[in-house]
């Protein structure tokens, strides 16, 4: 089970952190990664870090975002900065078993609920 956390209204140039509390599967174990959609759009890749720390990004939030991960406490994060308004989106925590990751959603066998980010101009 996934429940992602941390969501909520921001201000454009704001940072936040997203959180994801994984229970119920060997946390060590699984890939782990963040999928969003914004209003009227497809959900798209945005971060994925694998068991062994390894990690990549989608295109959009290059270089202004960080995923990481805490073993011992079962939970993942997105650490967003200089936020846009076009980051507006529900964001997904997802995870999948092995240590592989995929930018393709299909891959990802286990889905979070969501957490809304809203970004204001």
């Amino acid at each position: 089970q996934l429940q992602a956390s941390g969501g909520g209204l921001v201000q454009a140039g704001d940072s936040l952190r997203l959180s994801c509390a994984a229970s119920g599967r060997s946390f060590s174990r699984l890939a782990m990664g963040w999928f969003r959609r914004g209003p009227g759009k497809e959900r798209v890749f945005v971060a994925a870090i694998s068991g062994l720390d390894s990690t990549v990004y989608g295109d959009s939030v290059q270089g202004r975002v960080v995923i990481s991960r805490d073993n011992a406490k079962n939970t993942l994060y997105l650490q967003m900065n200089s936020l846009k308004p076009e980051d507006t989106a529900v964001y997904y925590c997802v995870a999948r078993d092995g240590n592989n990751y995929f930018r393709d959603e299909i891959q990802w066998r286990y889905w979070g609920r969501g957490t809304l980010v809203t970004v204001s101009s």
